[in-house]
């Protein structure tokens, strides 16, 4: 079970590191001038490798992640709320991976006008939802 631990931290690690940085592309697509056209789209040509390559490194992360729980026997019985938020906040990390591709399309598409200050804030939750999860891993409050 280590093994499939371990697998799980690395996949983990390497998830986030594409959803701390795809959304940072995004704060540079809000800011490129509207004639510069070239710049946007190598931007986007680098945001559209990047998701998929963050969406291809979540698969085995949450499969480890359940290996993990059904191997474990995690969250059955008193002791284990902080599962249950755990797993509320990955959800949570599910639908904002979801948010980058939807962001994304309409980036593409020229649809969406958000300022790169909304971006900057966007850019936020994935640490907030890290730093949860890692405290309800390592602390377990309850």
């Amino acid at each position: 079970m280590l093994w499939v631990k371990s697998l799980h931290i690395v996949f983990i690690a390497s998830w986030f590191a594409g959803l701390f940085y795809l959304p940072r592309i995004f704060v540079n697509l809000a800011m490129v001038p509207a004639d510069s056209t070239a710049e946007r789209a190598r931007l986007l040509l680098m945001a559209r490798k990047l998701f998929r390559f963050t969406t291809i490194l979540a698969v085995p992360a949450l499969v480890f992640g359940l290996w993990l729980w059904l191997g474990y026997g995690i969250g059955r019985g008193p002791g284990n709320g902080w599962l249950h938020a755990k797993l509320v906040l990955v959800l949570l990390v599910i639908g904002y991976h979801h948010g980058c591709g939807v962001l994304l399309r309409r980036l593409e598409a020229g649809e969406d006008r958000r300022s790169h200050r909304w971006y900057r804030w966007f850019n936020e939750a994935p640490v907030l939802l890290l730093l949860g999860i890692v405290v309800l891993v390592v602390v377990k409050p309850f």
